[in-house]
């Protein structure tokens, strides 16, 4: 009979710990962009993919867009530290930004509690515009500096590092156009408002067909982008990006912090989240509390030398 039991126990585990791991009450999932764009496209994933998980919990995913997400930075300690409401959070926006010193909070001020995908940068245009390849993009950026004009997701972002990035590692001088977040950017790159973008490999891979990738930040090519060439084969060792996870009010109880930070890891570990991130050209990596000192001091240390080395440091 104990015997039996014990097995019984043993076959039920998953499912007992995957009961334990659901939030008890539904979960507000606060945007620092507005929809559209990769953040956003990440909440919907994680959102499906906790639906399935836990189908009696909703995760209600609300908007709180502006200054390159620092509204919603500036205010998310205000919230309730119940592990109910979880805030995206971004890098190297969290670091440049504060750096800048035009926003109302610290990088300590917010509390990551896990890291759940990375995107590379990448340079797109208009597919249907006169730019065909990298070595066209220069031709023309080079003909009238700072004439051609590159969106991105809003000031003192990874995008906008990157565009700066961009023009000193290539001896060019383009026009870097900041918007609220990449979904009122698509708007304006599809509407040839702008010529092109410094943004990220999924913004490439998602708009397919509406615009032409010219090079990306990564070691190899991208396997959904084979024709485009990396920025280390264009003679820079340029290897870089934006961080998207979440975060909670400084307040949450270290066991807050770790149930948050442990029922993210499980929906990124799940078969479905990879697979909507491939195809959406997520780069998943899983920084839970446990290796959350080390990685945000290694990050604050890199991103504060880039910070300094781009400009967009103090003046």
């Amino acid at each position: 009979m104990k015997h039996a039991l014990a097995a019984m126990a043993l076959s039920l585990a998953p499912y007992l710990a995957a009961a334990q791991a659901c939030p008890d009450k539904n979960v507000n999932y606060w945007q620092a962009f507005p929809p559209g764009g990769e953040s956003d496209i990440s909440a919907r994933h994680q959102q499906a993919v906790l639906k399935k998980k836990c189908p009696a919990i909703e995760t209600i995913v609300q908007y709180k867009p502006g200054a390159g997400g620092a509204l919603m930075w500036t205010t998310m300690n205000q919230l309730p530290a119940d592990g109910l409401n979880v805030v995206g959070v971004n890098l190297p926006h969290i670091v440049f930004q504060p750096i800048e010193g035009t926003v109302q909070y610290k990088t300590e001020d917010v509390t990551p509690v896990f890291w759940f995908h990375y995107t590379p940068d990448a340079l797109v245009v208009h597919e249907q515009g006169p730019v065909k390849t990298f070595a066209d993009f220069l031709k023309t950026a080079r003909a009238d500096a700072g004439k051609f004009s590159l969106g991105g997701s809003g000031v003192n972002s990874a995008n906008h590092a990157a565009n700066e990035r961009l023009n000193a590692a290539f001896n060019v001088k383009t026009n870097y156009i900041p918007f609220k977040g990449t979904g009122d950017m698509t708007t304006a790159v599809l509407g040839r408002q702008v010529d092109g973008a410094m943004t990220y490999t999924a913004f490439a891979i998602n708009n397919k067909g509406r615009v032409r990738a010219l090079a990306v930040a990564m070691d190899k090519r991208h396997p959904l982008l084979p024709d485009v060439p990396t920025f280390k084969e264009l003679g820079v060792n340029w290897v870089d990006g934006a961080y998207r996870g979440v975060g909670l009010p400084k307040s949450a109880s270290p066991e807050t912090r770790k149930r948050v930070s442990d029922l993210w890891r499980t929906l990124n570990n799940e078969a479905e989240m990879k697979e909507l991130a491939a195809k959406s050209g997520f780069e998943l990596v899983n920084i839970g509390v446990e290796e959350m000192d080390a990685f945000m001091k290694d990050k604050a240390r890199i991103y504060t030398d880039a910070a300094r080395l781009l400009g967009l440091g103090k003046k």
